[in-house]
């Protein structure tokens, strides 16, 4: 089987992606991932072969571009300087590496180009999903930053903002670009595209379990479940000396992460800073980008660049981040509790799922004050209760099953495709959710 991924964003779905291609190519799989340059040393460390997706100049752009972390801007921005501005690309990618009868994709949510190839010649084609916040449902609806809460509203009035939503903020910015390739390839227009066109007919795969995102009525029959992947880059197995010698110098600390694509969390590390004196508590403040934190910290806080989480967290008394999908996965595996300040995207949804659990609590960004953070930690680092209920949750991760799981599940997509009487139908342009009827 010949395998070509697609991998977008930040590392924490890149890395997922890489984690799919290297447990295949364990399995004598070729393996094919199209990414930002930007990632292509950790896709190369893992034996996987790298097809270029824009540049990584383009990359430290967009991570710096001000409304990146805007809860309704930073959506049109990803969609317009991401999907948008690199279908055409990503699609001449996909169509020349495209190998009929061999090829299997498994595409980020936000490649559009593979979902057109699978249209245009049949690609067996898998999507690929880290959070359910990217599968539209009337049921237990996901919650969204900056929109009202739906999860009290009934069906009718759901299905109205999910239309107004296509209607007035996706559809315009994405639905023109899509249309425009289709209608070059011959194929008819769609609408709608991320409120169910962007499913592959052929398989939705979500890289997260069921205890934390339970299946809908409503979503597409197609979704299989494997849990979450949590792999780390070969050379990312062991931690510094620095952080070594920090962690065996005092108690267990509170790590602070604001995400691996965050250079625009000065109040937030400051927070932090605060936060930890208020509790007499020591902390790690974690990023890649130190111009973000003050020139001199307590001696009781310290700064450290990209640290494997996997090994890290298990060895941590609370984990204080910005709800970013493969972050909290990350604090579940390792049963430690987190705190989650939501800025934009999945990250409401996640955080209330981990309250949900009982593994969790989540601060408002508006609130996110040393005073607000210090009494939301207390009861996380004290509360037995809590201390169970994420040890519970730990004992259910594990990775490698997952990333297993995953592979087997396109093995099975590749052999389906290949039978002549494949039980696969051919694939339709129809959205999962009933909205031409608001």
């Amino acid at each position: 089987m010949h395998l070509l991924l697609s991998a977008m964003g930040s590392y924490g779905d890149v890395l997922p992606m890489v984690g799919l291609g290297a447990a295949a190519r364990a399995r004598g799989h070729r393996v094919q991932i199209m990414v930002n340059p930007y990632f292509q040393a950790i896709a190369e460390q893992a034996g996987l072969e790298c097809l270029p997706l824009g540049t990584a100049d383009e990359y430290r752009t967009l991570m710096g571009h001000p409304d990146l972390w805007h809860p309704r801007r930073g959506l049109k921005l990803v969609l317009s300087k991401g999907a948008s501005a690199y279908l055409r690309e990503a699609y001449r990618i996909v169509e020349a590496n495209y190998q009929p009868g061999e090829t299997v994709i498994a595409a980020h949510g936000l490649d559009l180009a593979s979902r057109i190839l699978h249209d245009k010649c049949g690609a067996p084609l898998a999507t690929v999903h880290f959070a359910p916040f990217a599968i539209m449902t009337l049921h237990d609806t996901p919650r969204y930053i900056g929109a009202p809460n739906m999860t009290v509203m009934p069906r009718w009035m759901k299905r109205g903002i999910f239309w107004a939503g296509d209607r007035w903020i996706t559809d315009p910015v994405i639905a023109p670009p899509v249309n425009q390739l289709r209608a070059e390839l011959g194929l008819p227009p769609v609408r709608h595209v991320f409120a169910g066109w962007n499913q592959s007919p052929d398989l939705v795969l979500g890289l997260f379990p069921e205890w934390f995102g339970t299946p809908q009525p409503d979503w597409p029959k197609n979704v299989d479940l494997v849990g979450f992947p949590l792999w780390d880059p070969p050379a990312d197995q062991h931690l510094s000396r620095e952080v070594n010698a920090f962690l065996e110098a005092g108690e267990a600390p509170i790590v602070f992460a604001p995400g691996s694509a965050n250079i625009q969390a000065n109040e937030f590390f400051q927070t932090a800073i605060e936060a930890c004196e208020r509790l007499r508590r020591r902390g790690m403040l974690m990023t890649k980008y130190a111009e973000q934190l003050p020139s001199k910290l307590p001696p009781t806080v310290r700064h450290f660049g990209f640290t494997p989480f996997s090994l890290l967290l298990p060895r941590a008394a609370a984990l204080v981040h910005h709800g970013g999908i493969g972050t909290c996965a990350q604090g579940l595996a390792s049963g430690v509790p987190q705190l989650v300040m939501p800025m934009a995207y999945d990250q409401l949804d996640n955080g209330l799922r981990l309250k949900r659990l009982g593994v969790g609590n989540v601060v408002p960004r508006k609130k996110f004050k040393a005073a607000a953070v210090s009494s939301a930690l207390e009861p996380l680092l004290s509360s037995a209760e809590v201390a169970h209920r994420c040890g519970d949750v730990a004992a259910k991760c594990d990775g490698p099953a997952a990333l297993s799981a995953a592979c087997d599940r396109l093995e099975q997509l590749f052999a389906k495709r290949r039978m002549p009487n494949s039980e696969l139908s051919p694939p339709v342009a129809v959205p999962s959710l009933s909205l031409d009827r608001a």
